[in-house]
């Protein structure tokens, strides 16, 4: 064994290399049954519409493919008529390969199941490639209303959050639903805390996982005073330290102050000079949107402040918002 501890590092090499070639097999394997979905969608959906077939027709053609190969798994009619509603959904070829392919065929499933239209299809396929979702991280968004979450929100940032993190509205949102902590409706700052802590894989999930988590009351000092951030993470995509203050009632203006201390002892004393500069997080119960903007208009730091939920928004009355934003902003536009 002391022999074999010299090679260790080789060693994990070869495990490195078996592991991507793995990864890679199933990858492959994944693309080629999108593809071939896909095209069997095409070919059942362009008989129907020249009426060669009938409804009754794919019905017999998941009977056949039972009876004669009944090796051939998930071509029941319910399964050719999903692929149906991928081609139809998707027709263009060119966007098969290009991103289609990039997700598995169950979490194509919950896209066409659970998404109403082709923005709400497109956001989530989107949001799949990019976050590499699984199919229950995936499902737990769609039954959370990222989308519609997404669409209301209504971000009230810094000028210097935008100035040095361009793309900051994409990275972060206006509600986050934290009802995987079990809290009670009652609960104090420390509650909250270590219920994230104790959910940090669920958390970063609703945050997003370029979030990566350095610590729980990370000690800063300044002069001869110690101070504690609540959180503290970095953002592998934008590329900066991220800090959280958690705040169990409405967003109060002088929680900006604090803010602005802590990121100004962050860049100075432990930002590393590659790095963007820090940005924070005020998480709160509730906010007042008036009063988010009036606090924010002269806020020097890249600050965003945020609200948590504990449990989950019935999708209705998103989609009813999403729904009265709609029409709002269609009225804007025709001048009324």
């Amino acid at each position: 064994m002391k022999l074999a501890k010299r090679f260790d590092k080789q060693f994990f090499e070869v495990v490195t290399l078996i592991h991507q070639a793995r990864y890679n097999a199933i990858k492959s394997v994944n693309t080629e049954l999108v593809k071939l979905y896909w095209t069997i969608g095409e070919y059942i959906s362009k008989k129907i519409a020249t009426a060669e077939w009938g409804d009754s027709v794919v019905d017999q053609l998941a009977e056949y493919i039972k009876n004669s190969h009944p090796e051939f798994k998930g071509f029941t009619r319910r399964g050719l008529y999903r692929m149906r509603q991928f081609y139809e959904s998707y027709p263009q070829k060119k966007f098969v390969s290009a991103v289609l392919t990039q997700i598995s065929w169950t979490n194509h499933l919950l896209i066409l199941s659970k998404a109403k239209t082709k923005e709400e299809r497109e956001f989530y396929l989107a949001l799949s490639i990019k976050e590499r979702y699984s199919s229950r991280e995936l499902e737990r968004q769609i039954e959370s209303g990222y989308y519609e979450r997404t669409m209301i929100s209504r971000k009230k940032v810094s000028p210097p959050l935008t100035q040095t993190h361009a793309d900051i509205v994409t990275v972060f949102k206006d509600t986050y639903i934290l009802d995987f902590l079990n809290l009670p409706e009652i609960h104090s700052e420390k509650d909250l805390q270590k219920s994230i802590v104790a959910n940090l894989k669920d958390f970063i999930l609703e945050f997003g996982k370029d979030f990566a988590f350095i610590g729980r009351e990370y000690r800063i000092q300044v002069g001869n005073n110690d101070y504690f951030i609540d959180l503290l993470f970095f953002h592998r995509g934008i590329k900066c330290l991220v800090m959280v203050e958690l705040k169990i009632t409405d967003f109060q203006p002088e929680y900006l102050g604090k803010m602005n201390f802590y990121l100004e002892a962050l860049d100075r004393d432990v930002r590393k000079e590659d790095e963007n500069p820090s940005v924070g997080i005020i998480l709160c119960k509730s906010k007042d949107g008036e009063v988010v903007e009036y606090a924010m208009s002269r806020n020097l730091s890249p600050t965003l402040i945020a609200e948590y939920k504990t449990k989950l928004i019935p999708k209705k009355i998103l989609q009813k918002k999403l729904h009265e934003l709609f029409l709002l902003q269609d009225a804007k536009a025709n001048g009324n």
